[in-house]
């Protein structure tokens, strides 16, 4: 880091009985109280230089030997007053970034200016500063974060501004700069060598500015944008080193409406974190994939620990919306911290995401409507042009869909993490499950696994609410082994095991393979409703369509267990508002039965 040096003397400055003093044969005449401290002076050094001093000694009247000079809001205290009293004396003072803030702040004040004496402290400050702390990277950004001390006296000098600008400037000359930093300051940075190799090449600025306070990195961000040559993943990635930087143990926060009445002032440290949080919200880039959805959803937990706005919060799940595929289980899994919420996990946001998503992949592109105006200009377009532009919507629209199919298989996985939880309302796992087209799911496993952990987790469902749970299930999208798990599952709802065995039935009659048996189970519950299953099958036969007897028929000429199954439909039927779902669905398997048992069926079927 660059430095300076002014004056040529010694240093004489001496401490007696908390009393500092130059060690002089002349006698002092001029005592300068400086918040607190006492100091045994010269007038004619200082007053020659300081403007200020020579308006305070002339409006004090000469009573005694030495005249009293208070200076009680002197900047910069009782440091910055020594620089310029040794720089009046001629003593050596050594000048950095470090203190080239406090001490032009000091000379301001004490108006150590040209038309006091020509070359005088203001001046080369000033030199020094615009040739040497401006150019320099690393003197630049610490420069600017000793401006925090000074907040007023550094806007109205334009010292922070400045310190900004010359930043940008530099990150903009060099965007996609591979080294540590620019070329004129390597030698400043080159001990931080091991630290900036830590951070992508593209980003060798990041950790640097990811020290500077809040506002003076998003004042330095937003000029940083504003130039318009650095990448928005570049941005995004400087963004994600800065909350790494500044929020990595906000979990203590969870239970933070309890802390604040017990602990008043930590409600300090939670305003800025919000405070803080919300800024790198304001600056996250408008494109898609700028940041991860990893990140993203990492700001959303943020936001609940913190209690942060709700637009913050509704902007977040949008930006999430956008890129939902890319995320994980895990991360929807957003700790719920509300007292109005019981829940574990913020469901309500991931059902808000989920509504973004569909928003955004709901309608593909579609080629504008041709008006009689535009005739001749798409008349004069050429073919080339034309076939893009289709290859471009159908890509679009083939990358909405695997986005689909993407986010299905984590929604599902999804539920079941949040299933067990005994405070989740039926109504929000149906909103979650219902969310997902129908043609989204290839198979619906993983919604039967969470549908069986939600029954489990939650024993005290009626049989209406069991049934209007599994009714979002598609028996004929589960696997064999899925199957034989819900074949014994006492949990479900009868309809549901019907199903899945009269699908696996007719599955193996598709594919000419040997008949399941029954589980143990079934076959109990039909031995122990037997008596009830004759009656309802001769209330039903002789309701039954002549395509109904047939089916019968044939199914008895298929397999020899046909007869467990006609009783398991004859169970189905029991429930009235059932009835109608197994005629479909013995409709259905008669469709999927192989050519010989059909052409049974119509000879049977001409006979009758």
């Amino acid at each position: 880091m660059k430095f300076m040096k002014l004056g040529s003397r010694p240093d004489t400055f001496i401490t007696t009985e908390a009393v500092r003093s130059v060690n002089s044969e002349v006698i002092s005449d001029l005592i300068v109280q400086v918040k607190g401290s006492r100091y045994l002076l010269h007038k004619f050094p200082l007053l020659s230089k300081c403007s200020r001093l020579q308006r305070l000694c002339s409006e004090i009247p000469e009573t005694s030997q030495h005249q009293i000079v208070q200076l009680p809001d002197f900047p910069g205290g009782i440091e910055a007053f020594e620089i310029c009293a040794k720089f009046c004396y001629g003593i050596t003072i050594t000048l950095s970034a470090y203190n080239i803030v406090a001490a032009r702040c000091a000379a301001e004040y004490l108006q150590m200016t040209e038309d006091v004496e020509k070359g005088n402290l203001i001046y080369k400050l000033e030199v020094f500063f615009n040739s040497c702390i401006l150019s320099g990277w690393k003197d630049s950004i610490v420069t600017l974060q000793t401006t925090k001390s000074f907040p007023l006296w550094s806007e109205d000098l334009v010292i922070t501004s400045r310190c900004i600008e010359a930043i940008a400037s530099k990150v903009l000359a060099n965007p996609n700069l591979s080294r540590r930093g620019p070329r004129d300051d390597i030698s400043c940075v080159e001990s931080d060598s091991r630290r900036h190799n830590k951070v992508s090449s593209k980003v060798w600025w990041a950790e640097d500015l990811a020290e500077l306070s809040i506002d003076l990195y998003w004042r330095s961000m937003i000029a940083i944008k504003s130039g318009g040559k650095v990448a928005a993943a570049v941005i995004g990635d400087a963004l994600r080193v800065y909350a790494s930087r500044w929020l990595p143990n906000i979990s203590k926060y969870a239970n933070v409406e309890k802390q604040i009445v017990h602990d008043p002032s930590e409600s300090d440290s939670i305003g800025k974190h919000r405070l803080l949080l919300e800024s790198i919200i304001s600056l996250l880039p408008a494109e898609k994939g700028a940041v991860s959805c990893s990140f993203l959803l990492k700001l959303v937990k943020a936001t609940n620990l913190l209690k942060g706005s709700c637009s913050s919060k509704m902007e977040l799940a949008r930006r999430v919306g956008l890129q939902l595929e890319d995320a994980s289980v895990n991360d929807l899994l957003i700790p719920c911290v509300s007292h109005t919420c019981d829940t574990i996990y913020d469901v309500d946001i991931v059902i808000t995401i989920l509504q973004q998503f569909l928003l955004q992949v709901q309608s593909p592109p579609t080629s504008p409507v041709t008006r009689k105006g535009d005739f001749e200009r798409r008349r004069s377009r050429s073919a080339e042009n034309i076939d893009l532009e289709f290859e471009e919507s159908r890509r679009s629209s083939s990358a909405s869909h695997s986005s689909k199919l993407k986010v299905a298989k984590l929604v599902d996985g999804y539920l079941q993490e949040i299933a067990s939880d005994t405070s989740l309302p039926l109504s929000k796992f149906l909103s979650i499950a219902e969310a997902i087209p129908e043609f989204a799911r290839v198979d619906h496993d993983d919604l039967y696994k969470a549908i069986d952990i939600y029954l489990k987790g939650h024993p005290g469902l009626n049989k209406s609410e069991r049934k209007r749970l599994c009714r979002i299930l598609d028996c004929k999208k589960l696997s064999m082994d899925i199957c034989m798990h819900a074949a014994q599952n006492e949990l479900l709802p009868l309809r549901v095991v019907v199903q899945v065995l009269f699908f696996e039935q007719a599955r193996s009659a598709m594919s000419g393979g040997h008949v399941t048996e029954l589980p143990s189970n079934i076959k109990a519950l039909l031995a122990n409703h037997h008596q009830t299953a004759n009656t309802s099958a001769s209330f039903n036969k002789a309701k039954m369509t002549p395509l109904n007897d047939q089916w019968s028929n044939a199914s008895a000429i298929k397999s020899p267990k046909s007869s467990n199954l006609s009783t398991l439909k004859m169970k189905l039927a029991e429930d009235d508002d059932l009835h109608e779902i197994a005629k479909s669905s013995r409709i259905k398997a008669l469709c999927l039965l192989p050519n010989r048992p059909k052409k049974m069926l119509s000879k049977l079927w001409s006979n009758k």
